[in-house]
């Protein structure tokens, strides 16, 4: 594999690894259906301490998958793609699947 090719396959690794947490995955469900949300809204909706929300905002900041705007003291996320979406249907597609050979299995 050539650097450039390495290259491309590294940065896909870092954004289907930034969403590789239930708590992202979460994240991103409720900006995508639900729009711009603050911190303290989401810290609220998992559970968490704000701090570690915000590591995980971090996270799939890094990945380029969600953005931030400071509106006074707080910090609002929205999704920067929608596309990401498409994953998980993807994803989606793939347990579906992963269900129907579990249950042969069973049939058989």
């Amino acid at each position: 594999m050539d650097a450039k090719n390495l290259a491309k396959y590294e940065a896909r690794a870092k954004i289907i690894k930034a969403m590789a947490h239930p708590t992202r995955l979460f994240l991103v469900d409720e900006l995508a259906q639900n729009g711009e949300r603050c911190v303290c809204e989401l810290t609220e909706m998992v559970g968490a301490d704000m701090s570690t929300v915000s590591r995980h905002l971090a996270i799939l900041k890094g990945a380029g998958i969600v953005e931030d705007e400071r509106h006074g003291a707080q910090v609002y996320y929205r999704l920067r793609v929608r596309c990401v979406l498409n994953f998980f249907e993807c994803v989606e597609s793939v347990m579906k699947c992963n269900v129907k050979d579990q249950r042969k299995l069973l049939v058989s």
